[in-house]
Formats: C-alpha cells, structure tokens, sequence
C-alpha cells in the first residue's frame, strides 16, 4: 500500500465516524484555544502597563528630600535633609551609571492669568531632559531649550488642560501669560495623556518652565531654606545600569549633605522600574497559571484522542487481521495509526489556532480599557502549542498503534466487534 493509498484510507475512516472524531477534534481545538487566548491576555495586560507606566516616565526614579534615620558625621538622626539648586552639578562625579540627574522645583496653586481666563495652577521647573523623562510630547510648539534655562527666559510649557482652563480653545502657542504676576509667553502646548500615578498632580493641568526661571520667580517659600529645591529626577544609562545609579545618587547626595549612605529614610526614591518589574512578575504569574489551565485542557483532548484510537482498533480488528493476512507489515500498522492521530491533532491545531487570531483580531478592534493593551498572540506561544500538540499526536498513538500492530491475524479473523 503506498502512502497516498494510505492517506485516502485514513481520511475515509475519520469520515465513516463523522461525530466521533469531530467532538475528539473539538477538545483539542479547544486546548489550543485556551491556551493561546490566556497567553495573549497575560501578554496584552504587560504590554498596557508598560504603556501606561511610559505615560508617566518610563525607567526613572524620583528623589525626595526626607528625615535622617541614623546618626552620621556626629549629628542626630531626625536632622530634616533639604536639596540644593546645585545639588545635581555637585553630584555629576559621583554618578557614572547615570544619564541623566535633573532637579525640579514645584510651587502649587499659583495664580496664572490668561487675556481670556484665570485658574490655580501647578507650576514645575526644571530642566530640558524632564520632557523626555517625564513623556510630555508637544501637541504644538516646543518645549523649553537649554538656552531658555541658563537665560532664565519667561517661557512656558502648558498642559492640555491648563490650556483649556486658560484660553478655552483658543490659540495658546506665542500668548502671554502671567504666573504670580510675571509674565511668561507659551511656547508649547503639551498632547493629551493618560496618567495613572503622581507624585504632586497629573501633568495636563500643569505649567512647565526653565528651572533657572523658577527658582528667581517663584523660589521655595519659608519656613523652607532658600535656593532649595523638591525632588531630583534621574535615569540610568541603560536598564541594567539602573540600580547602580540609585546607589550612585543616594552615596553622591550622602556625601553633599554629610549622612549615612544607607539611611533610606534621608533619601526617598520612588523607583518606576521596581514597580513595572512587580507588576510584570504579577501578570507573568497569571498568565502561566492561566497558560497550564489550557495545558491541562490540551492534555485532556489527548486522553480523548487515544480512548477514540483504542476504540478504532477494537472496531477495525477484523480489518487489521486482513491486512496483516495479506502481508500488511508491522510498520504499515503502526503508520497507519499515527497517520490517523496525526491528521486528528493537527487539523484541531490549525482550526485552533486559527479561531484564537480571529478572536484576538477582533477584540483588538475595540477600544481597550486602561492597563490592557489588547490580545497578544506571540509567536512563542504558538510554538509552545506545536510542541505540545506533537507530543500529543505521539503518545495518544503509541498505545493504540502498538496493540493493532500486535494483533494476531488469525485471532482478529474470528474477532467479532460486538462481542
């Protein structure tokens, strides 16, 4: 019997058993269903994170000023610890991991005044890097320049909805504005942004200008101590530098302000990337638990597979006895078992796989709440199905196979099915 002659016979069996192998095809479809849709979803709620987290500052860490814990230098613990306007030149020699260091200042519930409205905004100075660190694309305009900061220029940078409250969809770009009656000119307006977490307010309602402006205009008030500033905003070189340059900035800012380099109270850093890597360890979690449901599903299917096979070989004993008194070989048998579970498993796999990227496909249309990015069917989960649907094909047949190969033919020639 040739191959072809062989593949005919086999798919005429499967024909001959409409249902039975149609609901054995069903579970396995299933499994495969399963477990590329819960893989995508753990994926698509990563992937939403880290998009929201980019929304905020991707791979940044802030630090605030705080309240030393420890003795150091001879001086008490509880001594309060206030940064510089200098402190981030001071500590350029200190941090070599580091990207960026930048300080910032910010002065809420200032008075901004507009040709057309008033509102209580939040101002924040800082430096040119603070755009890309804290992801504030410009909707028109520009944000402000390294020349804006060491000129001190009255520039500002408004938040989309700042821009709403003062000019009410009017132009914004090249107006004047006034903050605590200065004036400033907008030279930007910032786009639109989700925001899911702040340290002082959510950046659409706030004005942004030069640092070198902030701290002549708006200074901190007492009972704070003058040319004195509220955080520090800092960035590795790459991701694996990251912690590195913590260390480097809490040991560089211990020496400036002369207290213990493992006092984390003197020194409070809000780190991004620790909180993307808890939620990221979180959705992983659930996504391989969610992953070994499907699994367990998969296997079932191919329990089902086998108990279907097992009961062919009973059906076909009398068929296989013929075969075999014919002169059908051992390895014909078995060939034609697993060429049976074969095309079973892999038709189930292909329709699975195609039903899971037309679900994924259309729910990728809608529009997606926050946190989840939509359905990600990865490759390596395909290959994780393959894999898994192979093995299945081989173990559902060997037993069944092996026990029609080692029928006796002249037993299986008095062999009655129902009997």
């Amino acid at each position: 019997m040739t191959f072809r002659d062989l593949l005919a016979d086999t798919f005429r069996t499967l024909a001959a058993h409409k249902l039975r192998t149609g609901l054995t095809m069903f579970g396995l479809m299933w499994g495969v269903v399963s477990i590329t849709l819960m893989a995508a979803a753990g994926d698509g709620l990563r992937e939403g994170q880290r998009q929201v987290a980019a929304e905020f500052g991707e791979n940044i860490f802030i630090v605030f000023r705080g309240r030393t814990g420890k003795q150091a230098g001879g001086q008490r613990a509880g001594r309060m610890i206030f940064w510089g306007t200098k402190d981030h030149e001071k500590l350029a020699p200190y941090v070599p991991s580091c990207e960026f260091v930048i300080p910032e200042l910010t002065r809420g519930n200032v008075a901004v005044r507009s040709p057309f409205n008033s509102a209580l905004l939040l101002i924040s100075g800082s430096q040119p890097p603070y755009q890309k660190l804290r992801h504030l694309p410009a909707a028109e305009g520009r944000f402000f320049s390294w020349e804006d900061d060491r000129q001190g220029r009255r520039v500002a940078f408004i938040g989309s909805e700042a821009r709403r409250q003062l000019f009410a969809g009017r132009e914004a770009v090249g107006q004047e504005i006034s903050i605590n009656g200065v004036p400033y000119q907008v030279i930007g307006v910032m786009r639109s942004k989700d925001q899911d977490s702040s340290y002082d307010g959510q950046d659409v309602k706030k004005v942004f200008v030069p640092f070198g402006a902030i701290i002549r205009d708006l200074p901190q008030p007492a009972p704070y101590p003058p040319n004195t500033i509220d955080q520090m905003i800092g960035k590795a070189k790459t991701i694996d530098h990251h912690d590195a340059c913590m260390k480097e900035v809490r040991r560089g800012l211990a020496r400036i302000h002369g207290f213990d380099p493992e006092d984390d109270d003197a020194a409070d850093i809000w780190d991004t990337v620790r909180e993307a890597r808890a939620f990221a360890a979180m959705a992983d979690g659930m996504k391989y638990f969610l992953g070994a449901m499907g699994v367990v599903t998969l296997l079932l299917g191919g329990i089902g597979v086998m108990n279907v096979m097992l009961v062919a070989v009973r059906e076909r004993t009398r068929e296989i006895g013929i075969r075999k008194a014919v002169g059908a070989t051992r390895r014909a048998i078995l060939t034609m078992f697993f060429l049976e579970t074969l095309i079973i498993v892999s038709i189930s796999g292909g329709l699975g796989f195609a039903l899971a990227h037309a679900v994924c496909a259309a729910v990728n249309t809608l529009p997606m709440p926050q946190y989840f990015a939509g359905l990600y069917a990865t490759w390596q989960v395909g290959l994780t199905c393959g894999g898994l649907l192979g093995l299945i094909s081989f173990f559902a047949a060997l037993y069944p196979a092996s026990k029609a190969a080692s029928v006796d033919p002249i037993e299986a020639l008095r062999f009655e099915a129902g009997g």
